[in-house]
């Protein structure tokens, strides 16, 4: 396989786990990435998740940007509407300078949360109304072209990070193709509208300043294990904690409750939601993860890899590496 491979690291933390340790391991997903030839490691903002460290991306992106020396790092992504793009600037063009050529910028605009968490971020309804504008004012104060009159981002006039837009639908794959930016689907958690995202993102491409033919990126979970009963427990484990999403913030329930509801019409749509995924030895992910590549044609490749724990993660993704990038 000849595409680059990069990791989308969510930050996760087990049930038995403490935020300082699951934050401990993300530092060293990175170095292990960064040692084994991945393009890229990207964070993602989620908020009001037990389960998920990442809110505060790119005060974490810093964190892993100190402890090591040369791999990309960066959002995968900021949900811009939920900030202003001069606060978003000022934050990665800082990063951008502490780091040179190693910060990337990924821009959403779901909220990354619930209704709730949205009011308490202060974001209204209509705040994603605005995203292309918001993407092109945040790219303007990165080229030092700020739309805005008296206006700039310091640190991050002129330090062109670019941009990356994301997406679950055809809407990011258009305006991706519009702007002429990278587009990256996530179809790790959201693989229903992949393909024709795909054909669209491609169809209606224009060149610009930052990129001047498509570059395309889809993400796929991953459990590589020596053992295939091992990955398999691997993967129920993570698929129970998943269950949090489908019951109330918060809620205490035990492996057998987790497994009722996976059971349900509810557990089957959270099934379908890890559609492309692959858990079993390497040559078991290996074969999978081809055939995802090929089907699609992806110009780069990110991988989840969705272990519970962190040995396992780490493991999981020099297993992977051993296997495409060795």
């Amino acid at each position: 396989m000849s595409v680059p491979v990069s990791i989308l690291d969510l930050a996760t933390v087990a049930r038995d786990q403490s935020v300082a340790d699951a934050l401990a391991g993300t530092v060293a997903l990175a170095q292990t990435a960064e040692q084994t030839g991945y393009q890229r490691v990207w964070y993602a903002e989620h908020h009001n998740m037990a389960a998920i460290a990442s809110s505060a991306t790119s005060v974490l992106i810093a964190h892993v940007a100190a402890h090591t020396s040369s791999i990309r790092l960066g959002a995968g992504g900021v949900m811009l509407p939920n900030h202003s793009p001069l606060q978003i600037a000022e934050q990665f063009g800082t990063l951008e300078t502490l780091h040179p050529g190693r910060i990337d910028l990924g821009l959403g605009r779901a909220p990354g949360t619930d209704q709730n968490t949205m009011h308490a971020l202060r974001r209204n309804a209509t705040s994603s109304d605005t995203f292309p504008e918001d993407v092109l004012e945040l790219q303007a104060y990165l080229r030092g072209e700020s739309r805005i009159p008296d206006v700039a981002a310091y640190p991050g006039t002129g330090t062109n990070v670019p941009l990356y837009i994301l997406g679950s639908s055809l809407y990011g794959a258009g305006l991706a193709a519009a702007l002429g930016l990278p587009y990256a689907f996530a179809s790790h958690f959201a693989p229903a509208a992949l393909h024709d995202a795909i054909a669209l993102y491609r169809r209606e491409f224009k060149p610009s300043e930052q990129l001047d033919k498509p570059h395309l990126m889809a993400a796929f979970n991953v459990i590589a294990a020596d053992d295939q009963a091992d990955a398999e427990r691997q993967q129920l484990e993570v698929m129970r904690t998943r269950v949090a999403l489908l019951v109330r913030p918060g809620t205490k329930y035990t492996d057998e409750q987790a497994d009722q509801i996976l059971a349900s019409p509810q557990g089957a749509h959270l099934r379908g939601m890890m559609t492309y995924s692959a858990a079993g030895t390497p040559d078991i992910v290996q074969k999978q993860v081809t055939e995802f590549v090929e089907t699609t044609g992806i110009d780069e490749l990110i991988v989840a890899h969705q272990s519970p724990r962190v040995e396992q993660r780490l493991k999981s993704a020099e297993m992977f590496a051993d296997v495409f990038l060795g």
